[in-house]
Formats: C-alpha cells, structure tokens, sequence
C-alpha cells in the first residue's frame, strides 16, 4: 500500500469517526433539550405535561395544523404525534376540529392554556440565547454556522430518502 493510500485510508476513517461524534451529539442534544425543557417545568410548577408536548405547542405557535403538517413543517418527528396532540386536547392545551373538505383530518390549534405553556418555552430559549451569547460560548457567526452545517445535512438526509423510493 503507497504513502498515499495510507494516508487516504487514515483521513477516512478520521472522517468516519467524526460523523459518527457528530451523529452520537446530535442524539445527546436533543435528549438533553427535552431535560432542560422537563426541569423548566418542574420548577415553574407544571408537572402534568412532558417535555415533548412542551416542545409540540412551542412549534405549532400561533398556527392551526394538522398531524400532517407538523411532519411536513418539520416541527415534529415523533411516531407518537397522534398520542401527544390526543392528551393536549384532554389536558386543554389545544382546540381540535374536523377539517370542512376532508372530514378525515383535524385541525388542531392552541388553547390559552397551550399559548401559556408555548410562552414558558420561549421565555426559557429566549434566557438560552441570552446566556450564549453574554457568556461568549456562541455569538451570531458560530450560530449562522452550525446551522448552516446541520440544514446541509437535514437535505442530504431528506435527499437520501427520497432515493429509496
């Protein structure tokens, strides 16, 4: 084997080892969100909701949406969504109603109470962002960056899905 193939043979496997850090941080920053986003709870006294229903009312805002659409907005990539939206109704977090065209779908939307929850979440990422950027871990150009970075990979992932089928 030549100087040089070795030398590609190593920088592929550094390659490889890095994608695998980046997939594994990933993975650890979203389960770490959700504990942030429980703790936040927990100490503003609101136990009866978890962490990712938090997140759901946080990404539905001020719009009115079906199941569908909040996988295709991307503001949700769980299985369970139909679970989550079916106890933030019972809970009164959200309004649901049949859609007029098709009766199959409903349209759901946030309650007051869901506005209040939706304004916890915002309030603590509003303190996050704060926090970055006063402490200097990130400032605007090291934010621009990663999501610069990551929304490259979300569209070779999605890429990489669509070749499948």
């Amino acid at each position: 084997m030549s100087i040089h193939t070795q030398l590609e043979t190593r920088l592929d496997q550094g390659f490889m080892a890095s994608y695998l850090d980046a997939l594994a941080l990933v993975e650890r920053l979203h389960r770490l969100l959700l504990d942030v986003i429980k703790d936040e709870f927990e100490r503003v006294g609101v136990p009866e909701i978890n962490a990712v229903q938090a997140l759901l009312l946080f990404n539905i805002g001020d719009n009115e949406v079906t199941a569908g659409e909040l996988k295709s907005r991307g503001y949700y990539q769980g299985s369970n969504v139909s679970y989550n939206l079916k106890k933030l109704v019972e809970m009164g977090f959200m309004h649901h109603q049949r859609c007029e065209i098709d009766r199959r779908s409903v349209r759901v939307r946030l309650t007051q109470k869901g506005r209040e929850i939706r304004d916890v979440v915002a309030a603590l990422f509003e303190r996050h962002a704060d926090g970055l950027r006063d402490k200097g871990v990130l400032g605007a150009e090291g934010i621009e960056e990663i999501t610069f970075a990551l929304r490259r990979v979300e569209r070779y992932w999605a890429d990489q899905i669509r070749y499948i089928y």
